[in-house]
């Protein structure tokens, strides 16, 4: 396979001053140098595609692949059981027919012969003879993609180096049942071309060797296993093995690239108050204006109301009494529930936290509700329209949230923010005429800037 070459030589800073830097600042420099140094020119060109799929499902999860798919620009593959309907100019990926897998045992009573041929999505796209692939990228029809995401978070890898990137689930349960090791399938994973090169060469004897596995993310995982790679994990893909409403995990999104989410038939919709189809569109009308920054957590306080302030940017804002601190915020509000309906909050895979401690300290939730580049000042302004959902009585001798209708927050897209040390985005509240709204700026911090209220 051609090698893409790529310079490795030190970005060459300038100096302002003529004459020639102390060794001191010489050494500075260099630890000043950005991250873009060490990135690889991987673009969206660079990976295909491949989508597990069902033809029983088909008509109801391919609306979830448009809205994330770009024809003639994303490249990829739709793997089916069985032919299905199609019609011209759907802008949908190519369809294809996986192999026949009546060959292979399965022993697992729980699961799905289906799990074997959607192991061999990698092999069969691979197989296919696309050119100039870097990453293979898996994923299910229910699962959406933020594509330019995809591509940050690759470019950061060799791709001419083994690599299995991905995530674990949200089910501690799951993880035990299954492997930590393993990328689940659903959340979406990555593997480098010279990787899936090696996979094809044994797969199939892989496959025999572990009949009695449940799924294709674990008979991928046992594969890799053998072949000696470690999952790399990136914690934007996303899994979701909840039920209910994501907006506590959302709302507290790691401070990484949103790159999938998944289960979007087993959860709430991402707005309320519309179908799942039409929320994953108006959360792409902020995705289109800053992918980067999509869903990314900011916290900041209004000193002279006492309210604490969390924006999850192009989704929704939340304002609570009193104040709380940013490492209680910046973990997830239990508003889901378990994969396992019977287990408690212990049998998740991360930290998350009552929605509230205090019938005073519920939180006021405001959606998106539109988007817009505004030229002139180079910046976006979303408005964020409060839900009317119902809250305790409080007798707490402040001001109430509830009196604000709508709140506009104003901030440049930031391309390169991830060629930076990860880092929350500041916020900070801007004046209002309208004690019905608020305004509110998020952007890069300012030196010795932090997220609380400081006396």
């Amino acid at each position: 396979m051609p090698l893409t070459n790529f310079s490795t030589a030190p970005l060459q800073l300038k100096v302002q001053e003529e004459e020639e830097p102390k060794e001191q600042e010489k050494e500075n420099l260099e630890l000043a140098l950005p991250l873009s140094s060490q990135l690889f020119d991987t673009e969206l060109k660079h990976i295909v595609f491949g989508i597990a799929a069902s033809s029983k499902l088909w008509e109801q999860r391919k609306q979830y692949i448009k809205q994330w798919w770009r024809p003639r620009v994303t490249r990829g593959v739709v793997w089916l059981d069985k032919p299905v309907r199609t019609r011209r100019n759907e802008g949908l990926p190519l369809i294809q027919i996986s192999r026949d897998t009546s060959r292979f045992k399965y022993t697992n009573r729980q699961g799905d012969r289906s799990a074997l041929r959607i192991s061999r999505v990698v092999s069969e796209t691979l197989r296919l003879g696309m050119k100039d692939v870097r990453w293979f990228v898996m994923g299910d029809d229910d699962t959406v993609f933020v594509v330019d995401n995809v591509v940050r978070i690759l470019s950061k890898y060799d791709h001419r180096q083994f690599y299995y990137i991905g995530s674990s689930s949200e089910s501690h349960t799951q993880n035990i049942f299954f492997s930590y090791a393993m990328a689940y399938g659903g959340g979406g994973f990555a593997i480098s071309y010279p990787l899936a090169i090696e996979l094809a060469k044994v797969q199939d004897r892989c496959i025999q060797r572990y009949p009695g596995l449940y799924g294709s993310d674990d008979r991928m995982q046992a594969c890799m296993a053998e072949l000696g790679v470690p999952l790399t994990r990136e914690a934007g893909f996303h899994q979701y093995d909840v039920y209910g409403d994501l907006l506590g995990l959302l709302a507290a999104h790691p401070v990484t690239p949103l790159v999938s989410i998944h289960h979007l038939d087993v959860v709430d919709p991402i707005f309320p108050g519309m179908s799942q189809v039409k929320s994953l569109q108006r959360l792409f009308e902020s995705i289109k204006l800053d992918s980067s920054s999509i869903m990314q957590q900011s916290i900041c306080y209004d000193k002279k109301r006492s309210w604490s302030i969390s924006i999850s940017w192009g989704y929704v804002v939340q304002i609570l009494r009193g104040i709380v601190s940013p490492r209680e915020l910046e973990m997830p509000t239990r508003t889901f529930l378990n994969w396992y309906r019977k287990a408690d909050y212990t049998a998740y895979a991360f930290n998350t936290r009552p929605v509230t401690k205090h019938p005073c300290q519920k939180p006021f939730i405001f959606y998106m509700s539109t988007t817009r580049l505004d030229r002139a000042r180079r910046q976006t302004v979303g408005v964020y329209s409060r839900h009317r959902g119902r809250h305790p009585a409080c007798r707490w001798k402040m001001d109430s949230p509830e009196k604000i209708d709508s709140i506009t927050v104003l901030k440049r897209p930031d391309d390169l923010r991830w060629q930076r040390s990860p880092r929350r985005d500041c916020c900070r509240v801007l004046p209002s005429r309208r004690s019905s709204s608020m305004y509110l700026w998020v952007g890069n911090c300012r030196e010795s800037e932090i997220s609380i209220e400081q006396q």
